[in-house]
């Protein structure tokens, strides 16, 4: 973008992709935004990632620092890999020499009034001089300070305010919110105001995350955004909203390539549906998901794998010793997979991730194994529920076939699941261990299929070398779910042994 179209245009964007997405395009140009955030939020990164989209739009900026030395300013740029350019002036704001030598202070005027005084002059000549179009004042902490009073202190802001407003400056007011956390005189006076918190969890790095608490005259995005900070800057993700996102794909039924499961499906399991396969743990509920995705590459669609709770060179072992070989499908360039560490991965990245691979890959089935370990990720699970409502539908929208996993506590009997998901998904595939002559056996049965019908039977299942295996239904068999069936007569028999 040229400079003159840069400054006709009416926002001024932030150079942070997602936080432009939230705030509708940036920052409305001429105004005076509030950023504020505890120390370690990652205000001032931000606030280098604003200067340098202008810079690289030509315009000129202006970074006054009443905190930070512009040597500790350029070495935190060079740890991103930035360099800041001469369109990105620093200027340290420091009180005069007279101000710091006690012979030379005043004793019949407060010093501050003094310090107030020539820090507002020093910011007004270095803008005089400079004449920037996009400004950041770091920090508005030590401006409280020295006006002592909110009368004065809100005076002081909005003499600023209005000397930026002269000269079509884009400013962006820094606060550590470490003095009068509760004074909201800057809110008032500001034309929005940006938020950024972090938390700590009891375990694993901390989360970071932001929210737009006003912005006059603009719809934003709002409630809370994850975002991170990496070597190359600031990422937002913002918070998805499936209601956004709705496209046209035809209504197709996906084979698993195993007859026996397709029939108790009705056939498969339709194109923009979600799956859940629920059981203990050792069920088989990942080679379920694993079967699908294989299906889908042999049919020449790709398929994604986010994997939580297995380490991917066990999973590729495991599944190459039942005849499904990841690796060989991950050359195709079809098979997407990702490990997902729950600990230092937050549920606006990992919906961010999916929708990447969606959107820019093509891919037509996602697999989430499991819920269990994306909960860890959202240790609230009224959030974790919401969270999978928006991705679920997101993922539905886009004509794709989802298929997560969650196991249940215990191994058989009565058995509960960490959060209950059933309600969300489309068809809920269920599998439990069953005791019968004497040994613990599998059975497989569709509990739920919103998109058309299912068979009602309970069949038991073996996993062998060769794959999964699909018996007749059990139709001699009660309470089979339960854990210790009765026999009611005879009828197809069991699976055998050499099926192994």
């Amino acid at each position: 973008m040229s400079t003159s179209n840069a400054l006709n245009s009416a926002k001024a964007a932030t150079g942070i992709e997602g936080l432009d997405d939230i705030l509708a395009g940036g920052l409305s140009r001429s105004h005076v935004f509030l950023l504020e955030g505890e120390p370690g939020t990652g205000k001032t990164t931000v606030a280098l990632h604003f200067l340098l989209a202008g810079a690289l739009a030509g315009e000129r900026s202006l970074y006054i620092t009443l905190s930070e030395t512009e040597h500790e300013l350029r070495q935190g740029a060079a740890s991103h890999g930035w360099e800041l350019d001469e369109n990105i002036e620093i200027f340290e704001l420091t009180p005069p020499e007279s101000l710091l030598n006690a012979e030379h202070q005043q004793s019949l005027l407060y010093s501050s009034d003094l310090e107030l005084g020539e820090a507002t002059k020093q910011i007004f000549e270095v803008v005089e001089r400079f004449k920037p179009t996009r400004v950041v004042l770091d920090s508005l902490s030590e401006i409280r300070l020295l006006a002592q009073s909110s009368l004065r202190y809100r005076r002081q802001i909005l003499a600023i305010k209005h000397y930026f407003v002269r000269y079509d400056a884009t400013v962006l007011l820094l606060d550590d919110l470490t003095t009068e956390s509760l004074d909201k005189t800057v809110h008032s006076v500001a034309h929005g105001v940006i938020r950024l918190e972090e938390l700590t969890p009891n375990y694993g790095a901390e989360r970071r995350r932001v929210r737009v608490i006003k912005y006059r005259g603009q719809k934003y995005r709002g409630g809370f955004h994850d975002f991170t900070i990496t070597g190359d800057g600031v990422h937002v993700f913002p918070r998805l909203v499936a209601a956004e996102h709705r496209s046209d794909y035809p209504r197709l039924q996906l084979s698993s390539g195993i007859r026996e499961m397709d029939a108790l499906l009705g056939g498969g399991i339709e194109t923009g549906s979600s799956t859940l396969i629920l059981g203990p743990a050792g069920t088989g509920k990942s080679l379920i998901t694993m079967i699908f995705a294989a299906a889908a590459v042999a049919r020449g669609e790709k398929a994604a794998l986010f994997i939580f709770d297995e380490e991917l060179g066990l999973l590729f072992e495991r599944m190459k010793n039942i005849g499904i070989d990841l690796k060989a499908l991950q050359a195709t360039g079809n098979l997407l997979i990702e490990q997902v560490d729950a600990a230092e991965l937050s549920p606006g990245e990992f919906s961010h991730r999916v929708r990447r691979c969606v959107d820019e890959g093509d891919i037509k089935t996602v697999v989430i194994d499991s819920i269990n370990g994306y909960q860890a990720a959202m240790p609230e699970e009224n959030a974790l529920v919401l969270h999978m409502h928006e991705l679920l539908l997101y993922l539905n929208r886009k004509g794709a076939a989802t298929f997560m996993t969650v196991a249940q506590h215990g191994l058989v009997g009565d058995m509960h699941a960490p959060v209950d998901i059933t309600y969300l998904a489309d068809t809920v595939i269920l599998l439990r261990y069953f005791e019968a002559a004497g040994k613990v056996r599998r059975a497989i049965s569709i509990i739920k299929k919103r998109t058309g019908s299912h068979e009602s039977t309970i069949r038991e299942y073996r996993i062998s070398t060769q794959g999964m295996t699909i018996g007749e239904p059990l139709e001699a068999f009660q309470g089979v779910l339960r854990g210790v069936p009765t026999y009611l007569g005879a009828s197809k028999p069991l699976l055998k042994d050499d099926n192994l």
